[in-house]
């Protein structure tokens, strides 16, 4: 297919058509999802996972390719053949930093990949805030924004919290309940255009807080694991052969940095290339007023953190410090120096044990990841790093061998 001919989604398409969304977040793409439907979108977070998703993404796309455009594109092509789906009134979004990752280019891949699967006439949107591949019938406006943001903060918050309170509860389960409470609470807030405003999110964040403040814990001591790695791949069930659950299973508390510090961070990029390399005055003042802005919502999930007893997790700024003369802030493809702040921020917070996750090749990874374990070392310590690579041939026994070992080491 010619690129004048590529498959639009129009303005019609918005009361028609159903999104499919690649998951990667549960609380987090369950309210995005929320969000984009209360802009009048119709949106599905696709929950198609396990073998056959790997092999319909290496059916697709060349295995030299980073693990995470297999694995998202073969769960959108591996969906669309499932048969659930009326193909004429169907459409995809994936994500688009514009940055120098190999993620920037997920777009053309997947677009390549559908042609070749025979669904070339399904549009494919693009989910940026730089203006790429622009889709008439999708408006990225400043509303949507708002509320895609406030979804991104209610997640953080109620990860945070799950994550903080569920190795220790006495009721088996509770923790659980009460997120899908609080999930099934937050969706109605936005489908009913109640969510975003600053003053809302002040109120049910702080509820929130008091709500998992309240569950009944025990006083145990546990191992604490910190998961850092590229976005996709520390976050997705699917990426990580499930290593959520699995350090569930290992009776651990386990920390993962919110979306909120990567958002930040693509942000704050340009303001440092700017001041590196100069560019555009215009979208320098449009960076700096994004990071006001962000750093307004951050500070209303810091503060409903810290009203209860939950220590909350160091600021973007205060990450963003820990790596001052470790390494160079404009070193900053892919997460960049964000990976080594926070694996320095997850030791300074009592997460000494540390794996960090990241897709077989990623260069930038293996740069700002494993090229930085012995400083980090120098500075923190008793930090217990683990760099494990994800890929499609690579063992998941032999992965978690290597974790318990990392756990054995830390008992």
């Amino acid at each position: 297919m010619s690129e004048n001919a590529l498959p639009v989604f129009t303005k019609d398409m918005k009361a028609t058509h159903t999104i499919l969304v690649p998951g990667m977040l549960p609380f987090h793409f369950a309210l995005l999802r929320s969000a984009l439907q209360s802009c009048g979108y119709k949106a599905e977070i696709l929950q198609n996972t396990g073998r056959d998703v790997v092999e319909t993404g290496l059916k697709y796309v060349n295995s030299d390719i980073c693990y995470p455009a297999l694995l998202v594109i073969g769960q959108i092509i591996n969906a669309l053949e499932s048969g659930k789906y009326d193909l004429s009134k169907t459409a995809v979004i994936l994500s688009q930093t514009g940055g120098g990752c190999r993620a920037s280019n997920y777009i053309y891949l997947l677009r390549k990949g559908m042609e070749k699967a025979g669904f070339g006439n399904i549009p494919i949107i693009s989910l940026n805030v730089n203006g790429m591949n622009e889709q008439p019938g999708f408006d990225m406006n400043l509303s949507m924004v708002r509320k895609l943001m406030a979804a991104v903060i209610y997640g953080d918050t109620l990860m945070y919290l799950a994550n903080k309170t569920r190795p220790y509860e006495t009721i088996k389960g509770a923790v659980d309940e009460l997120a899908t409470k609080w999930l099934h609470k937050l969706e109605t807030a936005f489908i009913e255009g109640k969510a975003q405003a600053t003053s809302t999110m002040k109120q049910l964040s702080k509820a929130l807080a008091e709500d998992f403040a309240a569950l009944p814990q025990k006083a145990e001591e546990k191992i604490k694991v910190g998961i850092v790695g590229e976005i996709y791949i520390k976050y997705a069930g699917l990426g990580n052969n499930n290593l959520e659950q699995f350090l569930q299973k290992q009776n651990c508390e386990y920390m993962l940095p919110g979306m909120l510090n990567f958002i930040m961070y693509c942000a704050d990029t340009y303001l440092t290339d700017y001041k590196l390399y100069g560019g555009k005055f215009f979208k320098y003042g449009i960076s700096k007023m994004a990071m006001a802005y962000l750093k307004r919502l951050e500070k209303i999930m810091l503060h409903a953190l810290d009203t209860q007893p939950f220590k909350p997790p160091a600021s973007y700024e205060e990450t963003k410090a820990l790596v001052k003369n470790v390494i160079g802030y404009g070193n900053n493809m892919g997460e960049g120096w964000l990976l080594t702040a926070e694996m320095l921020e997850l030791a300074k917070s009592g997460y000494n044990n540390i794996i960090c996750a990241q897709p077989f090749g990623c260069l930038p990874n293996h740069i700002a990841g494993r090229g930085m374990l012995n400083k980090i070392k120098e500075i923190a310590e008793n930090a217990n790093i683990l760099p494990i690579d994800y890929d499609s041939s690579a063992s998941k026994v032999n992965q978690e061998n290597r974790i318990k070992l990392m756990l054995a080491t830390a008992e």
